[in-house]
């Protein structure tokens, strides 16, 4: 029976998305999102050590990107991880009205709910995480029907779907992981939205369409700040951004960032210690 390898990964701060794309890098079997930290599954055979992890991390040390990490190493008998991934994905209850279902799990909706299906991929992330949440209590928020959205970073496409079932006109839906890609149109297909949601795999640089109703980036802090002028030129004027991904301690910092002529905050949501942020391109 073949051996597999446990690495229980904690950051600080702990970024879900940011800490799982980048452990993909290694030859490992899967990842599990617990609340505050991370399982990776190594098969034995392919070598992977606590150091190889820990060179990893490092890099996003020296990037700016992480405080610090923690890793424990375990190593135990085989064992089906798709099954024991499964057990730990729910239907997550965003609020009274958004209800996101993975396809394996059952869920029956009441009259005004709108549910969001979507293949899980442990790589991108469920819909568990705060950050995602708030963008979409800020979209439940805000938006209206016939909107125009964009969502960078969009990992599995929910909050792309979310703008168009919430009365959306259109959206496209932008990452730079091929992977992100091939989930993004599962879940649009899933959904029933191809003809409203695209998908690109591509970056805001390479996006040529502007005059975006609404402009989401659940990204972390410093790409965000990278970015900063790339998404306020999507806005179209009286449209908002919705920025997540970022610590209630990082606020100032991209409010700074962003500011920009006639851009505004008109809002903060918060979950834990992670909030959203919501411009406004005032007219």
């Amino acid at each position: 029976m073949k051996n597999y390898k446990e690495f229980i990964v904690s950051s600080k701060p702990f970024n879900v998305d940011l800490l799982s794309g980048y452990l993909w890098n290694l030859e490992i079997a899967g990842i599990q999102e617990m609340d505050n930290y991370l399982i990776v599954n190594s098969l034995e055979e392919n070598n992977i050590s606590k150091n190889d992890v820990e060179n990893l991390l490092n890099n996003l040390i020296k990037e700016n990107l992480m405080e610090s990490f923690s890793i424990d190493e375990k190593t135990y008998e085989d064992q089906n991880w798709n099954e024991e991934w499964e057990k730990t994905i729910n239907v997550i209850h965003v609020s009274d009205k958004i209800v996101i279902k993975p396809t394996f799990k059952e869920f029956t909706p009441t009259k005004n709910q709108i549910v969001i299906e979507i293949v899980p991929k442990m790589s991108f992330g469920t819909g568990e995480h705060q950050t995602t949440k708030l963008v979409l209590l800020a979209l439940e928020k805000y938006a209206a029907p016939g909107i125009k959205t964009i969502d960078v970073g969009s990992g599995t496409g929910i909050l792309a779907i979310a703008s168009v079932l919430l009365g959306g006109k259109s959206a496209i839906a932008i990452d730079n992981d091929e992977w992100c890609l091939i989930n993004g149109n599962e879940n649009t297909e899933l959904n029933n939205v191809t003809d409203k949601v695209e998908v690109r795999n591509c970056e805001i640089k390479d996006v040529t369409e502007t005059s975006f109703d609404f402009v989401l980036a659940n990204i972390n802090k410093n790409v965000l700040m990278n970015i900063n002028e790339d998404l306020y030129k999507k806005i179209k004027p009286g449209g908002k951004l919705i920025l997540s991904g970022i610590l209630d301690i990082d606020k100032h910092d991209i409010k700074k960032s962003y500011s920009l002529p006639n851009l505004k905050v008109v809002d903060k949501l918060q979950l834990d210690e992670w909030i959203a942020l919501i411009f406004e391109l005032k007219n």
